[in-house]
């Protein structure tokens, strides 16, 4: 189950990281953090294609690519409660870095390092 959560968690990352790409200036640290996020990524596919059916791993894989896409323009459109933003796009910004620990470190434990 980790491993399915943690590959939700990786596609919603990316999906941010674009959006934040496109909107906001580029600087080094946000290079480095998707650097290191896109290689715990590669390893949590490792994972995921020696221990599981490497059929669901894509089909679930697809799924969650498509859900993270529904997400993050849910998010650009506005989720309004009274007239007033709940979630704002600069709160997924703020995120991304707790996103990125959270894979690096199910990487870690799901290996078993």
């Amino acid at each position: 189950m980790l491993f399915y959560t943690t590959l939700f968690l990786a596609f919603l990352y990316f999906k941010i990281a674009r959006v934040y790409k496109k909107e906001e200036a580029q600087n080094k640290t946000m290079l480095i953090q998707n650097i290191i996020v896109a290689f715990a990524v590669v390893v949590l596919f490792a994972y995921g294609f020696t221990h599981e059916v490497w059929y669901e791993v894509l089909l679930v894989s697809y799924l969650y690519f498509i859900l993270a896409a529904l997400v993050v323009a849910a998010v650009q459109l506005g989720i309004f409660i009274d007239g007033k933003p709940f979630i704002k796009i600069s709160h997924l910004y703020k995120s991304l870095a707790l996103l990125g620990m959270l894979i690096s470190f199910a990487d870690v434990y799901l290996w078993g390092i």
